[in-house]
């Protein structure tokens, strides 16, 4: 029997919901992975197979339902794996920074989107920003979390001290050049601000502004959809 407790962020562990998440952690990551617990109504046997194949003795698997009635009431849910919690520095080269972003949903729809677009190195600004460890922040980006370095950032001074070298691009509108109008550098920090209050004006004054044009019947576009755009410009040339 595995034990598992509802999530909290200063815990050790965090878990993945679902067969795809838990596959992808097995495949990508298999070190983090601490133990994989199935549904007894799970009736995938070649996906258990494949599970207890890679897992073989050092990884332990359970069946049974006690764990799913206290991390995912969801009928969809068969499948939950246990990860150990790692920091991981971001690197040298391409980055996507958000800065305070409040929702793990959308941290992990835009994970998923870096990792996509071969941005492996994500920057998150501010102590009240959403939980990248958050189970709803990797079951969003479908296991892209197993994949890519994520590193938490106090202040935006100290992760641009440690780049200097990044040629920074804040998407806002003030002081701003049309995405389709701007040739984007390498290597580049594409900054994205939070959900409802975008960057604070003193972007403006960092690197070069960028805005994606879109029609008056809108006010604005949705952080996801906003990144994806920006990494789709920024790399189409790869």
């Amino acid at each position: 029997m595995i034990k598992v407790t509802n999530y909290k962020s200063n815990s050790n562990e965090t878990y993945g919901l679902g067969a795809t998440i838990a596959m992808e952690y097995l495949l990508k990551n298999r070190t983090a992975v601490k133990a994989v617990i199935l549904h007894p109504d799970f009736r995938s046997e070649e996906t258990i197979g494949k599970i207890r194949s890679i897992c073989g003795n050092e990884i332990p698997v359970s069946t049974e339902e006690k764990p799913f009635n206290i991390l995912s009431r969801k009928e969809n849910c068969y499948v939950i794996c246990v990860i150990e919690k790692r920091a991981a520095a971001i690197r040298n080269g391409n980055h996507m920074v958000l800065v305070d972003p409040s929702n793990c949903g959308n941290l992990g729809t835009i994970l998923r989107s870096c990792l996509g677009f071969g941005v492996k190195d994500i920057a998150i600004v501010g102590r009240r920003a959403a939980d990248p460890f958050d189970p709803k922040t990797i079951r969003a980006s479908m296991g892209a979390c197993a994949s890519v370095r994520i590193e938490v950032f106090e202040r935006f001074e100290d992760y641009a001290g440690r780049f200097p070298g990044n040629k920074l691009y804040p998407f806002m509108l003030d002081g701003s050049t049309k995405l389709q109008d701007t040739k984007i550098q390498k290597p580049f920090s594409l900054i994205m601000g939070n959900e409802a209050t975008g960057l604070d004006p003193s972007f403006k004054d960092i690197g070069q502004p960028i805005r994606i044009e879109h029609s008056s019947d809108i006010d604005s576009l949705n952080i996801t959809i906003a990144a994806s755009i920006g990494l789709y410009e920024a790399t189409k040339a790869c």
